[in-house]
């Protein structure tokens, strides 16, 4: 009993208490350190909200990226099975950044068309009762949305403490390297656009200058052709007063071997054998000169 005694009075060392004696039990204490530690509660990621859609709106265009996607990726899936989805992408992306300019053109053709028509389509589906429903039911869904975020956003947050949160590794498809690849190509539809649009801008400068010039000479014909018109009457005019002049002065003078006197109609004919007369010379048409001469000096010819 006194060496027991001893024993329990004894000090321990370095101020260390003696460890316990383990009881008949022998059961082990539980470790705190069980309690402290605690599993990072998962944080669940945040679905992304779907922008509703109307069934009765036009289809959305696709690029000529997405086309090429679509035309190529069965081939190419089935000659490479064991290649994953985001392989395949990636090698069709490849494939589309060294495609001939001539067939990326066909892509971008289709493409170009494929807008035009839904912007044609969506044009007339906003004239329907069906759109201004749909965006009237829209209208109201964001209002109610609206104060349903307001009022959850003034209620008091009490000892609700926040969780830690694991920032690890997230799957955000922005960030994928083919996301990044279609990035690049529409960036690149996007200048070649920017570009054709530029090349069409100065082509219809140039044909407007063009038309300009078209009108302003077609004006200047107008001009000419009236003045050329006013003309035309002005001799056509004077013509006739000379044929009158001509018809009454030789109205009464035969020609030589012809049956016809001088009137109206057969003035220029009567004229031009009465020339061809007189220029033979012959010694019976002396008499006929002079009377031809005199005829002529009579005659006044400014109308």
């Amino acid at each position: 009993m006194e060496n027991s005694e001893e024993v329990a009075n004894v000090p321990p060392e370095n101020g260390k208490k003696p460890p316990k004696a383990s009881t008949s039990n022998d059961e082990k204490a539980p470790d705190s350190s069980d309690n402290t530690t605690q599993q990072k509660p998962k944080v669940a990621k945040a679905k992304k909200r779907k922008k509703p859609k109307d069934s009765t709106a036009p289809r959305h265009p696709l690029t000529g990226y997405v086309r090429y996607l679509n035309d190529r990726r069965e081939t190419v899936r089935s000659a490479n099975p064991t290649l994953s989805f985001a392989e395949i992408t990636k090698m069709l992306a490849n494939e589309w950044t060294n495609l001939p300019a001539d067939k990326k053109q066909q892509y971008l053709d289709a493409a170009e068309q494929d807008r035009e028509r839904y912007t044609r389509e969506y044009n007339a589906y906003k004239q329907t009762e069906a759109y201004k429903l749909f965006t009237q039911q829209q209208n109201e869904k964001k209002m109610k949305e609206s104060k349903e975020e307001s009022k959850s956003s003034v209620q008091p947050v009490i000892n609700k403490e926040i969780p830690d949160m694991d920032f690890g590794n997230f799957d955000i498809p922005i960030f994928t390297e083919e996301f990044l690849d279609h990035n690049k190509m529409r960036d690149s539809e996007l200048r070649q656009l920017r570009k054709s649009n530029t090349d069409y801008e100065q082509q219809n400068a140039i044909l407007q200058k063009h038309i300009e010039n078209m009108k302003d000479a077609i004006a200047k014909l107008e001009s000419e052709i009236s003045q050329q018109e006013k003309n035309n009457a002005s001799l056509q005019k004077h013509l006739d007063h000379l044929r009158g002049t001509l018809t009454n002065g030789f109205s009464g003078v035969k020609l030589p071997g012809v049956k016809e006197v001088a009137t109206q109609q057969n003035i220029d004919s009567y004229m031009t054998n009465l020339h061809s007369i007189l220029l033979e010379n012959s010694s019976h048409d002396a008499n006929l000169l002079h009377t031809v001469r005199n005829i002529v000096g009579r005659l006044e010819f400014n109308g």
